[in-house]
């Protein structure tokens, strides 16, 4: 192949290459003369060292054609876009995005006119960054059609392929991907040349769908150099376009170190909200702008709006009766937005010992029930539901007390007082 480098069986021992679903995909793709690889992600990551989660196949053969030919192989295929050249392949339960060769005939910065082909080159033009045009054999032979692919992956180097100002205008979002690729695999100083793209191409974001760029918001916000991602994109002016709510730079850094060094998963809701300084409102319209999800929604807003005292020092009582009212998944988020707001950080073994307490919390029941109150001469209505309220509150004030008599007892004072 023309201007290819290649290296027989590179990838052999990877253990996603040795996939049997894959390799029989790509043995059915080929079976009638035709050719496929795979391509992209799966190429960059293992070359990196990094973890390979998706598998995508370039193929010589037409849509019609590998639909055609993985029927024929009992291989079931979902047509998710023809017109573009992709089917996907399903065995197993795992999916498979095939597509065939191409080129653009014509993009409007979000949508492209494409050509279907067989020259390896012309499709590896086509793509984004240098690190994704990189092709595989079945037998872990790598392709590298531009001859810039491996070197920049060995540098940890991301840039455009071409000029980054036509990659750029062929779909915006490619200024959000540069950035959360950067952050992800980039090492050292940003591609200057597609910093100084990205900036003068920063309005076409707003021609966007708004899943679109929510997606690529929150996949920047799981890599582990999300801050420094977020920085450059304020330092280009994009961020304010994107994220102008994003007022807490200060309080997310602390939370990935403590992430980092805690060896905590980095969760990309609960890293934009410790981005924000909203309230209800300003949460609703970032929600509608960026459409999250309503659970989404809801988990922002209760990190943020809500008041329960939450410090390093709670004592366990404290935190037993914070854990009962907010439950587990609320309470860890409050404890990583206070632990991230610590400026001093010198309580890293208390804020890690009320996760830890919450990890191992067992949610208590309340013991009375309303045939119970009922039983105690309050008639059946809504005065059930508040006799109840007042009297969990009394038990969760006594730190959850199993004593039955002495709940009994509560349970007779409220009622004497609020219904005779």
């Amino acid at each position: 192949m023309n201007a290819a480098k290649k290296m027989q069986g590179e990838l052999a021992q990877h253990i996603w290459l040795k996939d049997a679903d894959a390799q029989a995909i790509l043995a059915a793709l080929a079976s009638a003369g035709g050719e496929a690889r795979f391509v992209g992600g799966c190429v960059r990551n293992a070359l990196m060292g990094e973890p390979v989660a998706d598998i995508d196949i370039a193929t010589t053969e037409r849509p019609e054609r590998v639909i055609a030919l993985l029927d024929a192989h009992g291989i079931r295929t979902v047509p998710t876009g023809l017109a573009h050249g992709t089917v996907t392949a399903v065995i197993s339960g795992q999916a498979f995005e095939i597509t065939t060769l191409r080129i653009d005939l014509a993009t409007d910065g979000r949508h492209a006119e494409v050509a279907f082909g067989t020259d390896w080159t012309l499709d590896a033009e086509r793509r984004d960054f240098t690190i994704n045009a990189l092709y595989a054999e079945a037998d872990g032979t790598v392709h590298d059609p531009l001859g810039t692919g491996r070197a920049d992956i060995a540098a940890r180097r991301v840039r455009f392929i071409g000029d980054a100002g036509n990659r750029i205008r062929e779909d915006y979002l490619r200024i959000l991907r540069f950035f959360r690729f950067h952050a992800h695999y980039g090492r050292g100083e940003a591609d200057e040349a597609a910093l100084r793209a990205c900036a003068a191409g920063k309005e076409g974001l707003l021609t966007l769908s708004a899943e679109r760029v929510r997606d690529e918001l929150l996949r920047i916000l799981a890599a582990d150099e999300a801050v420094a991602g977020l920085r450059l994109m304020a330092a280009a002016g994009i961020l304010q376009l994107v994220l102008p709510e994003a007022a807490r730079m200060d309080r997310l850094e602390t939370l990935a170190d403590i992430e980092a060094n805690q060896l905590f998963s980095c969760d990309s809701i609960l890293r934009l909200a410790a981005l924000l300084d909203s309230d209800t409102d300003g949460v609703n319209a970032l929600a509608d702008r960026l459409k999250l999800s309503n659970k989404d929604r809801a988990r922002i807003i209760a990190m943020l709006t809500d008041t329960t005292k939450i410090v390093c020092y709670l004592s366990m009582r404290e935190v037993r009766r914070a854990l009962y009212r907010l439950g587990c998944d609320l309470f860890k988020d409050r404890v990583m937005l206070a632990w991230a707001s610590d400026a001093r950080n010198h309580n890293a073994f208390q804020w890690r010992a009320l996760i830890a307490m919450a990890d191992n919390w067992e949610r208590p029941v309340f013991p009375l029930t309303g045939a119970m109150i009922m039983a105690a001469g309050v008639p059946e209505g809504p005065e059930v539901g508040r006799i109840s309220h007042e009297v969990e509150e009394w038990w969760i004030d006594s730190d959850f007390i199993e004593d039955e008599f002495s709940i009994i007892e509560r349970l007779k004072a409220v009622v004497q007082a609020t219904i005779y």
